[in-house]
């Protein structure tokens, strides 16, 4: 891919949104040299699959944030999008300027608890060094509560207890099967058996009582947690991997009769939104019946560049399938556990895939950019 196409001056993509979607769009669009402008209210794109091992390895956070405008330059803006006007073909920024698009990329992915996610709005080094705060603090704790066992928090216990083998490490999850539902039984329960063999406590089919008093990502010696069944712990520190919940401010004044309950954009399947050719839906906030993931995030932007470029050429759309499910479960840098199209795969086979490095080079490559040693 990557040759020049001869457009008329009226085409100009607005990619809003600069997490794994937005930029394998934004990347794609640069190779082409369709002339193109990705929003993001941050500086640097967040490698967020790698973000649970940057929170416990000192130095590995300066891996998981490059920034965008070394890759993209002045297609780069920094701002926050307030709205969308479809009628007039604009995107609302927060400091009242209007970019105008012909076609529009909404990619506002999703966000949930630090460190899981990073929801500051800083600078690329004040980002890492939240991070790096986060490892002194857990440094300092002998006793360790992860609160939730879905896929975050089975890999965050399973980074802890790699980097900290003598720490006492406790998951709570109000399920009793670990990790997402999608995945085969013989899956999650290997998730399950790993963090036994590692020395994770479970404690599993509780919910913790009053979530909201916890004071997470921090070292507070002998804090008692409490169940809604009456189990109490205590730890040192508190580590949230609960619910993901999907960014729809941008969008939601102009597209709210086209939102599912969850807050997700319906789309057909050229990942249109309906009703409107000439505006996409990617990643996280695209209505699609998989589990939310990075790698499928890269494969919708894909289909979506290509889809703007076929019908500039006037060439069929590309269909966007679902396919059978590919989910990999680091349990820390020398273990994990996954399904390759809806087969098992063991350790072996992840620690080579995803456990070493997470994708970090995937994503500096992808940015075109040296990645820090």
């Amino acid at each position: 891919m990557g040759s020049r196409l001869s457009l008329d001056d009226s085409v100009r993509v607005v990619v809003v949104g600069g997490g794994f979607g937005g930029t394998a769009a934004a990347s794609l669009l640069k190779s082409w040299s369709v002339p193109f402008v990705l929003v993001d209210v941050r500086d640097a794109f967040h490698h967020n699959v790698a973000a649970l091992r940057a929170a416990v390895e000192s130095g590995f956070a300066k891996k998981t944030f490059i920034s965008y405008s070394v890759t993209f330059g002045d297609s780069f803006r920094q701002g926050k999008v307030v709205g969308i006007d479809p009628g007039r073909q604009k995107v609302l920024l927060s400091d009242g300027e209007e970019l105008h698009y012909s076609h529009l990329i909404i990619a506002t992915g999703s966000d949930g608890p630090f460190p899981g996610k990073f929801n500051q709005v800083t600078d690329m080094q004040s980002a890492i060094q939240t991070y790096e705060d986060m490892v002194k603090e857990i440094e300092k704790s002998q006793r360790i509560l992860v609160v939730g066992g879905g896929a975050a928090g089975v890999e965050m216990a399973a980074e802890i207890k790699t980097e900290y083998p003598d720490k006492e490490v406790i998951l709570i999850h109000s399920k009793p099967a670990l990790a997402d539902v999608e995945l085969l039984p013989s899956v999650r329960q290997e998730v399950k058996e790993i963090l036994l063999r590692k020395g994770v406590r479970l404690l599993l089919g509780e919910k913790v009582s009053d979530i909201g008093s916890l004071r997470p990502n921090q070292f507070q010696k002998d804090t008692v947690v409490r169940t809604e069944r009456g189990t109490e712990v205590v730890v040192d520190m508190v580590v949230l991997c609960t619910g993901i919940k999907i960014n729809s401010s941008a969008y939601a004044a102009a597209f709210g009769d086209k939102m599912a309950s969850n807050g997700a954009l319906k789309v057909n399947k050229y990942l249109q939104l309906e009703g409107y050719e000439n505006i996409y839906v990617i990643g996280d906030c695209a209505d699609l019946q998989e589990p939310k993931m990075a790698y499928h995030a890269g494969l919708h932007g894909n289909v979506v560049v290509t889809n703007i470029i076929n019908s500039l050429t006037q060439k069929p759309l590309k269909t966007y399938h679902p396919g059978s499910l590919t989910f990999l479960l680091s349990m820390g840098r020398n273990d994990g556990v996954g399904q390759l199209n809806g087969y098992y795969v063991g350790r072996l086979l992840v620690t080579m895939a995803k456990s070493r490095d997470l994708f970090v080079s995937k994503s500096w490559k992808t940015m075109g950019q040296t990645m820090p040693s």
